[in-house]
C-alpha cells in the first residue's frame, strides 16, 4: 500500500442496532486512508462506482471506495462478545497506515459497555493482521491478552492453514504479538464449523465464509425481532453487492470468495436481516435488496447507544 497516515474516525457515541433482546455495537478504531480502496480492490474504477450511484457519498467519492476498521461488540444471552479486534496499538506493521497506532479504541469499547475485563468471548473471523490486533496489548514489555476473562475463538480450518503456511516475516510478527500470546495463555480455542454453521453463544452462530482465507467465518447474530450477519472479509465493501465478482488483492482463493459472497448475499436478499460490514464506513449496516440483476445496500445507520 502507498505509505500514508491512517485517518482516525472521531465518532464519540457508539452506534448500535437492537435486534430484539440482542444489541450489536459498532466500536470504531480508525478510518482507513484513501489509498486503501484502490490497493485492496483494484477492480473498483470510477466506471464501476458510476454503475452504483447509491454508493455515493457515504461509501465512495467520485472514484475511490471508502473503508474503515471497526469491531462489533454484541450483548447476547447475558454474554459480552467481541467480533474481531482490529489493528491494535503499538504493533510493528509493514503497512504504514497500521504501524504503531495510538488510538483510544479501548476507551470507545468501554463507552459501549465493554471494558476489557467484562468481555466473555472474542471471535476472530480469520487470522489477518487487521482482525486480531487488539487480541493483545503491551504490559511490562510483554504482549498479554487484552481481554483477560475471555475465550478467544477461531475456526480450526483457519488455524490449521496458517500453522502449515510458509509465512513472510510481517505475518510471523503478527502471530508473535497478537495470536501466540493468547494461545500460550490457554485462552485460545478452535471451533469445528460445519456447513450449516455452529452456535457458539445464545443467538450467535459461526457461518463458513471461505475464500478470503480458507477458514474464515461470518457471524450470524439473531434476536427476537430480526437477525444480522457480520461479514468478516467475505464482503470488504458495499460495491461488492453490485459487483459480487470483484475480488480483493489479498483473497487467497478468489473464485471461492466469489461463491461465498453470492451465497451470503442470496440468503439476505429482500429479507429483513441486516448486513454489517467489518470494513464498511459509516453507516456500516443495511438490508440487501435485489437491484438490476445484482444487489444494493439500503442503509440502516443504527442509533447512538450509551452504556
Amino acid at each position: 500500500m502507498t505509505p500514508s497516515t491512517a485517518r482516525q474516525d472521531t465518532t464519540a457515541v457508539p452506534t448500535g442496532w437492537d435486534l430484539g433482546g440482542v444489541v450489536i455495537h459498532r466500536v470504531d478504531e480508525i478510518a482507513l486512508p484513501p489509498q486503501t480502496g484502490p490497493w485492496l480492490l483494484p477492480g473498483v474504477t470510477r466506471e464501476v462506482i458510476d454503475e452504483a450511484p447509491w454508493l455515493r457519498p457515504d461509501f465512495a467519492d467520485a472514484d475511490t471506495p471508502h473503508l474503515a476498521s471497526h469491531t462489533f461488540a454484541v450483548e447476547a444471552g447475558g454474554l459480552r462478545i467481541l467480533v474481531d479486534t482490529g489493528i491494535g496499538n503499538g504493533k510493528t506493521r509493514a503497512n504504514p497506515a497500521w504501524n504503531d497506532l495510538d488510538t483510544d479504541y479501548l476507551q470507545r469499547l468501554a463507552a459501549a459497555g465493554f471494558p476489557p475485563e467484562s468481555v466473555d468471548l472474542v471471535i476472530n473471523t480469520h487470522l489477518h493482521t487487521d482482525h486480531v490486533g487488539w487480541n493483545t496489548r503491551l504490559r511490562d514489555g510483554r504482549w498479554e491478552p487484552t481481554f483477560p476473562r475471555a475465550r478467544y475463538l477461531t475456526s480450526r480450518t483457519e488455524w490449521d492453514f496458517w500453522a502449515g503456511a510458509d509465512m513472510d516475516e510481517a505475518r510471523r510478527q503478527m502471530f508473535r504479538d497478537s495470536v501466540h500470546p493468547v494461545r500460550d495463555s490457554g485462552r485460545f480455542e478452535l471451533a469445528d464449523v460445519p456447513e450449516d454453521g455452529l452456535e457458539v453463544a445464545p443467538g450467535v452462530r459461526l457461518v463458513p465464509a471461505p475464500g478470503h482465507t480458507p477458514g474464515q467465518v461470518a457471524v450470524e447474530v439473531s434476536g427476537t425481532d430480526r437477525s444480522a450477519l457480520i461479514t468478516g472479509d467475505s464482503i470488504h465493501h458495499p460495491v461488492q453487492l453490485s459487483h459480487p465478482h470483484l475480488t480483493s488483492c489479498v483473497d487467497i482463493d478468489p473464485e471461492q470468495a466469489i461463491r461465498t459472497r453470492h451465497r451470503l448475499l442470496a440468503g439476505l436478499a429482500d429479507a429483513d436481516g441486516l448486513l454489517l460490514g467489518t470494513h464498511f464506513p459509516h453507516p456500516t449496516a443495511g438490508v440487501v435488496r435485489s437491484h438490476r440483476g445484482s444487489y444494493r445496500l439500503l442503509a440502516e445507520p443504527g442509533a447512538p447507544v450509551r452504556a
